[in-house]
């Protein structure tokens, strides 16, 4: 078995384990935040989560890059399926903040907030994406669309993460400044397990839809050909 084959089973296993050790240090080890006390511990999953979105999209306008500078068509795919990951951990970063909003701010949603609504932008931005893929027909022609709408949407990224570092209110706590984590080193060792956990889970999730969407496309391709 390769390398890539393996690479689905190996992720699982990591994102399994990092997840449960994640999950268990932030509940029965971290001490509780001096402001928001329990309830901070859904940061060790929401921080994350956000971020494995940005990674998903940003690698997905890698893939998209990839393709247009080689016309190698796989990076469709591959490009294609990292988006689609990255839409599904942004529906679970909203998730997760707006329940984190409604117990420390008491309000599911606050649309003065420029940092939630950018990222919202991103993530609308991104959902489009599935749209304007599916109004064209598959060929080279829908794989270069696609791409360029992917490679514009990175733009979005660092606007969105940046947002949380120069909001007026900081309504988002910041916890990494150019001094290092603010932290403690037990919140922080904690953090870092979650966020390994979410990419490995990330990992796993893009490479298994990857092989189901080759294995499609070749078998599509046999019914063309025996047709």
């Amino acid at each position: 078995m390769s390398l890539r084959n393996n690479a689905g089973p190996a992720a699982a296993l990591g994102a399994f384990a990092f997840l449960l050790g994640g999950v268990a240090l932030a509940f029965y080890w971290v001490p509780d935040d001096a402001d928001q006390g329990f309830s901070q511990r859904i940061f060790y999953i929401h921080v994350p989560v956000a971020l494995t979105a940005y990674a998903c999209f940003g690698w997905g306008a890698w893939k998209a890059l990839r393709l247009l500078w080689t016309r190698d068509q796989r990076y469709d795919l591959e490009s294609y399926t990292a988006v689609h990951m990255g839409v599904i951990f942004g529906v679970l970063t909203l998730v997760t903040g707006s329940i984190w909003a409604k117990i420390s701010w008491g309000v599911w949603w606050s649309w003065s907030e420029q940092q939630l609504v950018l990222f919202l932008v991103l993530f609308l931005f991104y959902s489009a994406y599935f749209m304007l893929r599916y109004s064209t027909d598959p060929g080279p022609r829908r794989a270069s669309m696609s791409a360029v709408y992917a490679l514009f949407g990175v733009v979005l990224i660092p606007v969105s993460f940046l947002a949380i570092r120069l909001a007026e209110n900081f309504i988002h706590p910041v916890v990494f400044t150019r001094d290092g984590p603010q932290m403690e080193g037990t919140m922080f060792l904690t953090f870092c397990v979650c966020l390994a956990g979410v990419l490995a889970l990330a990992t796993a999730l893009y490479q298994t839809e990857l092989a189901g969407k080759r294995l499609d496309e070749r078998l599509r391709e046999l019914r063309e050909a025996l047709a």
